[in-house]
């Protein structure tokens, strides 16, 4: 199915996001529990468990806004309670994902990941012409975002491993 305006086969970029989404739970898979938790993953204290949170976050962000998209109820606003036009705060929200997910469990955090990337696909899947605004969200919050993180997670891997 193409894009409404893009021209973006869904079915690549779903299998786009697959791909990644393989590669960044292999990676996670090579961590311990302990190791998944050792902050280091970023200068600013973020362990493996935060970035998987943080992933988590915004694939729960983009299922809800593929489900507005669906029903109609999409305002065009980046969040809610941000005036159109004002765009989003993505540090902020980047730090209540972190919050919201530190005191919990590794299991927990898995779990909310891969619930939150099962509520996107089935969005995906039940949208009828896939507008810009669906194809943007699942591309920034699935391959791209993936693609944003697995180069430091590769090393982090190694740095643990070594």
């Amino acid at each position: 199915m193409a894009v409404e305006g893009v021209g973006t086969d869904i079915r690549a970029l779903v299998a786009d996001e697959q791909r990644c989404w393989g590669e960044f739970q292999a990676l996670l898979a090579l961590l311990s529990p302990e190791q998944a938790e050792r902050p280091g993953y970023f200068p600013e204290g973020w362990s493996a468990k935060d970035l998987l949170a943080h992933v988590a976050g915004w694939l729960a962000e983009a299922g809800q806004v593929l489900e507005q998209v669906r029903v109609g109820t999409f305002t065009g606003r980046d969040e809610v309670g941000v005036p159109p036009g004002q765009g989003m705060d993505i540090e902020g929200r980047n730090a209540v994902f972190l919050d919201a997910n530190r005191s919990q469990p590794l299991r927990v955090v898995h779990a909310e990941a891969y619930a939150a990337r099962t509520r996107l696909l089935q969005e995906v899947g039940q949208l009828v012409g896939v507008t810009a605004v669906a194809d943007v969200w699942l591309r920034k919050a699935g391959p791209e975002h993936y693609a944003e993180h697995l180069p430091r997670l590769r090393e982090w891997v190694r740095e643990l491993s070594g």
